[in-house]
Formats: structure tokens, C-alpha cells, sequence
């Protein structure tokens, strides 16, 4: 579906749950943008009552689920040298990312579903957001800006906010990380410590000898069935408590 105006149109994935919703979800993909594996996710989700928005930010920098999926091909490749051909492609396809400019529209882009979900009758005040990676960073981004929402949580997502970026956070916050990803691990201590200080209700679980993309089932090489599934768990619960009327 197509959500926003001529200024910001946005082409979303909607999973619908077998009855009535019980709470809205957005759920934002990772750099690979809206492919198969995201959409089982948002239809995991509607399973268990949630009516759940995905937006595809990437297909308008070129990182289309086609693409996205040679990539990730020639990535998993026991060939070392095909494994870094398409590291040059990986770097042209992901570079708009670090602008200012791709961030304000990914953020308007949330932004217009964030408000479709609000606006969709029994869902006003029970909306959250999660994602994986680059969608974690969004969650926590969102969670920033938009004080309705009543939850978030980000997988492996980055979090690099001032402490009044953070002080603008309404609603509590369930973070995964695995223990191997030492980039954002690393950063976690003075994460908590800025959350506390700006008085988030900031929870952060690591999953040891884990390493990045761990709920990722589509990426063996990454996967860790424990910690997805206690993920998983723990998060349907953590969704159930902080979206309740």
C-alpha cells in the first residue's frame, strides 16, 4: 500500500491479524530494506494480534528486494574474491545513508505511518515501533520525536543521542544486543548512564556469544536460535505490559 501525499509518499508492507487488532506496530527493516525475511516478522507479529506497518525506505536509494538479494548472495559466497566484488556495489548502495538529508525523509517517511496506525480506529495511544539494525537505530530515533508512542524496540540498533535527544523519550525502551558486536556492546555503559540520567525506562539485554543480526533466520552464518527466541519472548511481553489501555 501507499501511504502520505504527493511530499511524502510512502510504499508500506501492512500484515492484518487474523481478528481484531489489539495495538498498532511499526516495524522498520534493516539496510536490506522490504524483503522476505521482514515481511514473515510483520506477519509473526499479526499472528499475535498486531496490526503491523513495515515502510520501505531503501527501494528509493536502489536497494531493492531484488538487489538486496544478490548482494546478500554474493556476500554468503565461499568464493572470498566474489564475497569482495560486491563489496564496491555494497558501498555505493548503502552511502546515502550517512546523509543528513536520507535521515530527515526516513524519519518523515515513519512519521506518516507512525500517524496512518494512530489514525486507524482502536489503535490511538497503543502504537509501537521496533526494528533490526539500521531499523533499530530508527526505533530509537522515532522514540526521540514522537511522544505518543508507547514503546520501542530496537535490535542492534545504534544509539548515538545527545542527552536531550534522549530526555524527549515518553515510553519505556527494550533494547537486544549480541555480547560479539563490540561496536554498540562497547558503547552500552554510557548508554544506560545517559538513559538514567534523562529518565528513560531503558532496558538493555545481551545475549552472550552472540554476534550481530542474531534474529536474522535467513542468515545462517548469523542466526542464533536461543537468543531469537528468548528475544522473541521476551518481547511479546514486554509489547503486551507497555501497550495495555
Amino acid at each position: 500500500m501507499t501511504l502520505g501525499n504527493a511530499a511524502t509518499s510512502v510504499h508500506a508492507y501492512i500484515s492484518e491479524p487474523p481478528g481484531q487488532p489489539k495495538a498498532g506496530l511499526l516495524l522498520i527493516h534493516e539496510i536490506w530494506g522490504l524483503v522476505d525475511h521482514i515481511k514473515d516478522v510483520a506477519d509473526r507479529y499479526a499472528a499475535e494480534g498486531y496490526l503491523v506497518l513495515v515502510p520501505d525506505v531503501m527501494t528509493d536509494i536502489g536497494m531493492t528486494p531484488e538487489v538486496a538479494g544478490e548482494v546478500l548472495r554474493a556476500l554468503a559466497d565461499p568464493d572470498p574474491e566474489q564475497r569482495s566484488k560486491v563489496q564496491p556495489r555494497l558501498r555505493k548502495l548503502t552511502s546515502p545513508l550517512d546523509s543528513p538529508e536520507f535521515a530527515e525523509r526516513t524519519l518523515e517517511a515513519l512519521q506518516v505511518c507512525f500517524n496512518h496506525l494512530e489514525g486507524i480506529p482502536g489503535l490511538a495511544g497503543r502504537v509501537a515501533v521496533t526494528g533490526f539494525c539500521f531499523g533499530g537505530g530508527y526505533s530509537f530515533a522515532l522514540a526521540t520525536r514522537e511522544p505518543r508512542l508507547r514503546a520501542a524496540v530496537p535490535f542492534y540498533g545504534s544509539a548515538d543521542f545527545t542527552g536531550e535527544e534522549l530526555r524527549r523519550i515518553t515510553c519505556p525502551v527494550l533494547a537486544f544486543y549480541g555480547e560479539q558486536d563490540r561496536a554498540l556492546v562497547d558503547k552500552l555503559p554510557e548508554l544506560k548512564k545517559k538513559m538514567s540520567a534523562a529518565g528513560v525506562d531503558f532496558e538493555a539485554v545481551v545475549y552472550p556469544r552472540t554476534g550481530h543480526a542474531f534474529f536474522n533466520d535467513s542468515t545462517p552464518a548469523r542466526y542464533n536460535a536461543h537468543a531469537a527466541k528468548d528475544a522473541w519472548t521476551r518481547t511479546l511481553a514486554f509489547l503486551d505490559r507497555s501497550l495495555r489501555d
